[in-house]
């Protein structure tokens, strides 16, 4: 077999790969609390996953043999690491979000929000970013709601640092879509030297 570096130029990462730095994380609204704390974790959302996409099998039997025949689709829970500012604006929130499901100290559930699981759960977005600032890929997070806020370090020696934590949430479904298609007419076209088309 013949390699040729032109071959993968063309017909690999012709578009030069997709960056895990370029995201953004956005929450529609919260419970008991104002929409600008979803504008504030856009800029405080450091990490997270675009979600795997996972379908179960069942597996028949016969005569001493397996067949195995597609199952149902799962859903796993879903990451994200937060930067911690001194105000602890959307610590507050996240921790005010839990507190509505089950007071500390009365062990309750708040009565704004109540048993009604849409009066707690709500909607999140991921949006991947083009190397030019250009949206490329968006993943709708749908009835989403925390079930951990995990703790937050503190340590003498931590310095040149910023406070973070991280918070998984509960998942119903996901949905994606493809935002920018003129990338993908141009990754599938057969892009050579010297025949580049420029947008």
């Amino acid at each position: 077999m013949a390699f040729d570096i032109e071959d993968f130029k063309s017909r690999g990462l012709n578009l030069g790969g997709a960056r895990p730095s370029l995201f953004k994380v956005t929450i529609s609204d919260w419970p008991a609390n104002d929409s600008g704390h979803g504008q504030e974790l856009e800029f405080l959302a450091k990490a997270t996953q675009i979600p795997p996409s996972i379908i179960g099998q069942v597996e028949i039997p016969y005569f001493g043999r397996r067949i195995k025949v597609v199952g149902d689709r799962v859903y796993t829970n879903w990451n994200v690491t937060v930067m911690n500012d001194e105000d602890f604006k959307v610590r507050n929130a996240f921790e005010e979000w839990h507190r509505l499901f089950n007071d500390h100290q009365t062990n309750l559930m708040d009565t704004q929000v109540g048993a009604e699981p849409i009066r707690y759960k709500w909607n999140a977005d991921v949006v991947q970013y083009g190397k030019a600032g250009n949206e490329i890929k968006r993943y709708r997070f749908v009835g989403i709601f925390p079930v951990s806020v995990s703790e937050i370090g503190l340590d003498w020696e931590a310095i040149d640092q910023v406070e973070q934590f991280d918070v998984e949430f509960s998942v119903d479904y996901w949905i994606t879509q493809n935002l920018d298609t003129s990338l993908q007419n141009q990754s599938s076209q057969s892009a050579t030297p010297g025949n580049i088309t420029l947008a």
